[in-house]
């Protein structure tokens, strides 16, 4: 079995947010996959998807001041600032951390980790909608 589709995310204000939910609930065919792999690309270069805690909100935060620190705004060498003082540094979170996923699937159901979940980082003050294609390959039951 094979099956692509392109998911809209709702618009989210900077920072990590958890969307294993909000994926999930738009693809119900992952529960007929008995052995497979669910493929995910952010169709955007400003803001990327990693996989990490899915309890304590505060590593969500936790994470956001990291990137901040380690990626500022404002720097006098960014060549990239068109749309903004968090346009540059937004394309480096994003390359950092990057732009896929590929997690395992097994009898119906993501085989991830007790604390693991799946998030969208944006990266830019106000991103908007992001755009995800997800590919599910695997036997159906």
């Amino acid at each position: 079995m094979w099956l692509q589709r392109e998911i809209s995310l709702k618009p989210r204000a900077r920072g990590f947010h958890l969307i294993t939910r909000e994926l999930l609930q738009q693809l119900p065919e992952l529960q007929k996959i008995e052995v497979g792999l669910m493929h995910l690309l952010i169709q955007h270069t400003s803001a990327s998807l990693t996989l990490n805690e899915n309890a304590d909100p505060t590593v969500r935060s936790d994470l956001e001041n990291y990137f901040s620190r380690a990626v500022p705004e404002n720097e006098p060498w960014y060549q990239h600032c068109d749309e903004g003082p968090d346009d540059l540094p937004a394309h480096i979170k994003s390359s950092l951390l990057g732009a896929s996923l590929t997690l395992p699937i097994g009898q119906g159901a993501l085989r991830l980790g007790t604390w693991q979940g799946i998030y969208l980082c944006e990266h830019r003050n106000r991103g908007g909608s992001r755009r995800v294609v997800v590919t599910l390959q695997g036997e159906a039951s």
